[in-house]
């Protein structure tokens, strides 16, 4: 078995999305009211299966394009799960900060795969460019996991665009789906909804991995600039 150190886990949460302040309000009043009976763990559980149903609700479409409601209802329901278990342990002062961060990425890791796996089924988006995506996503978050081990902050947020925010996205692109999975581009070329919003999602993802391991890379240099040699060290 594993041995944990007993060292507490120290970083900083830094969320700047467009609805950040509105949902940390909404999400507080939620944990406050919120019967003792339900823990965060029961929350987290919840928000790693309602991804399981939204990957599967998108592979429906291939039966019924209503499955869109099934995608709704289950980003809601992760939402809910994932976005509040976090706030009821800190309200309730349950904090538990490693297995908490732990089990919430690793629940973020596993679901999106289940997500985009759904979608890759689903007749909505190429298999190819759903893989693709997965992978930018993947290689983004490795990038902030290593920015909390390495630099102590944990950015949640980029370019105003947090969790939540591609929630919305997600849930408003299976209602549009609904009508018709295509839209039309520059008034000649009709694609996949999806697919648009896939290459959209990996040329955003690509740069937010570019421009974060830049500026990590310098600030990390600048704290910790390369020492002089030994022999140098002496005669100075």
């Amino acid at each position: 078995m594993t041995r944990i150190p007993a060292q507490p886990a120290h970083h900083i949460r830094e969320h700047l999305s467009l609805l950040a302040d509105a949902e940390r309000r909404a999400l507080i009043w939620i944990a406050g009211r919120l019967p003792a009976r339900i823990h965060s763990d029961h929350l987290s559980a919840l928000a790693l299966l309602s991804m399981l149903a939204a990957g599967v609700s998108f592979a429906s479409f291939r039966v019924t394009p209503w499955a869109a409601l099934g995608v709704i209802v289950s980003l809601l329901a992760n939402w809910f799960g994932d976005s509040l278990d976090g706030t009821v342990a800190r309200v309730r002062g349950q904090q538990r900060p490693r297995y908490g961060f732990y089990v919430d990425h690793v629940i973020d890791l596993a679901g999106t795969a289940m997500l985009m796996a759904g979608l890759a089924c689903s007749g909505l988006m190429s298999p190819l460019l759903a893989a693709t995506v997965l992978a930018a996503y993947l290689l983004v978050s490795a990038e902030s996991y290593l920015t909390t081990h390495a630099a102590g902050i944990f950015r949640m947020s980029f370019l105003g665009l947090g969790p939540t925010e591609l929630r919305i996205v997600l849930a408003l692109g299976a209602l549009k789906a609904v009508s018709s999975p295509f839209v039309t581009v520059g008034g000649l070329l009709e694609v996949r909804l999806f697919d648009l919003g896939g290459i959209v999602a990996i040329a955003g993802l690509t740069l937010a991995f570019v421009v974060s391991a830049v500026r990590n890379t310098v600030a990390l240099y600048a704290a910790e600039p390369r020492p002089a040699p030994a022999g140098e060290s002496r005669a100075a």
